[in-house]
């Protein structure tokens, strides 16, 4: 059963979405790619996994925390999954490209499969989709809007402290 509840961040509301103790979504408002708020179930401001998502969210804003350790739940396809589970591992800070990420993924021709994949991420933030960039290290797309993608760089390149 799913519950949502919704935290404050420099990015504006963070919809935080759980299922079965695990987060299964974070998203941002006007996002692209987010779901029916039909779909998040009841509102649940007070489940554990909210309280340790937002407090891990505070901490990376706050620039305390570089890698999320709440429990993570993901419904994609098996190549979306792949996807998201090599985006958790960009570093904090840096950017790679589609063509990079394709790389990695043993799958050098599907950088264009691998941005439509990165651009259904249902974690944002916490799955570093922001990390991936054009290959000419151009912002080509962010679900949560580019001011949101160049924020949350500048944040990470130490720009914003």
């Amino acid at each position: 059963m799913r519950s949502h509840a919704v935290v404050d961040s420099p990015c504006g509301p963070l919809t935080l979405v759980a299922e079965g103790g695990a987060l299964c979504g974070l998203y941002m408002v006007d996002q692209r790619h987010r779901p029916d708020e039909l779909t998040f179930g009841s509102s649940d401001p007070g489940g554990d996994v909210f309280a340790r998502a937002e407090a891990e969210l505070k901490e990376y804003f706050a620039g305390q925390r570089q890698e999320f350790e709440v429990p993570l739940v993901f419904a994609g396809t098996p190549f979306q999954q792949l996807v998201w589970a090599e985006l958790r591992k960009i570093p904090y800070g840096t950017t790679i490209s589609y063509g990079q990420l394709a790389d990695r993924l043993g799958k050098p021709a599907a950088s264009r499969a691998v941005g439509l994949a990165n651009g259904k991420n249902p974690i944002g933030i916490i799955v570093p989709c922001h990390r991936v960039v054009g290959s000419n290290g151009s912002l080509t797309g962010y679900g949560g809007g580019l001011e949101r993608k160049r924020y949350l760089l500048d944040f990470e390149q130490g720009a914003l402290f």
